[in-house]
């Protein structure tokens, strides 16, 4: 589902960002990216976005060759996943159903479809209830809760999760896992990028870790120490 072959980025005349890197992920995996600030995690998310673009090496998703693909086709490509952020980066002026439609409209989705499946996905994320409340009417669980109903909202192959807990107390944060845990259950491949050891030895999950660019740690049912 994931494939990174001999990938370096760099910025700039700075250190490589990443180093190197080789990382191969199956389609139905759930695989936590660690590393302390500053250690490649976020350029490896923005590659995968196709955000930036490596400097050497290959990166293939879900059969999609990164390098080198044309503007057009990195729209259609990102339709594929599925992305939840720390911030949320909701739409304050829209409540919680237009936020989820949204990511339909913006695909031209017809109105039956988003009518029958925005309500479909705030079921399984638990906010059923909650459909016209506005962001700020909603807990910072809540409104993670409406970001990842707007990533599932069109079936991505894969979701990526930048620290989608780096914003909420320890209770709230372990809810936020447990869905996520559950939607992987469902068959979506996950990646998710945290520093935050707790939720990591808990779950026990494949663990990657990224020090100064490079992988120093790649175990299944691995745990988060400072150093390797």
């Amino acid at each position: 589902m994931i494939d990174l072959m001999d990938v370096s980025k760099t910025y700039g005349k700075g250190m490589p960002a990443l180093s190197h890197i080789d990382l191969h992920v199956d389609p139905g995996e759930f695989v936590f990216v660690v590393g302390s600030s500053g250690s490649g995690k976020s350029t490896l998310i923005k590659l995968l976005l196709r955000e930036v673009e490596v400097t050497s090496g290959s990166i293939v998703v879900a059969g999609e060759k990164l390098e080198g693909m044309k503007h057009r086709r990195i729209a259609r490509y990102r339709r594929r996943l599925g992305v939840v952020f720390q911030d949320f980066r909701l739409l304050k002026d829209r409540n919680v159903y237009e936020n989820v439609a949204f990511a339909q409209r913006v695909i031209n989705r017809p109105n039956r479809v988003i009518r029958r499946r925005v309500p479909e996905v705030l079921t399984e994320v638990g906010l059923a209830g909650k459909y016209k409340s506005l962001p700020d009417e909603l807990s910072g669980g809540e409104q993670q809760r409406v970001a990842i109903a707007r990533a599932l909202v069109n079936h991505p192959d894969i979701l990526l999760a930048d620290e989608p807990t780096g914003n909420l107390d320890p209770k709230t944060s372990m809810e936020i896992m447990t869905l996520l845990e559950q939607i992987h259950d469902r068959g979506t491949t996950v990646l998710v990028v945290t520093h935050n050891k707790e939720i990591v030895n808990t779950m026990r999950k494949r663990v990657v870790m990224i020090q100064n660019g490079q992988i120093v740690y790649d175990e299944d049912e691995g745990e988060y120490y400072e150093d390797y």
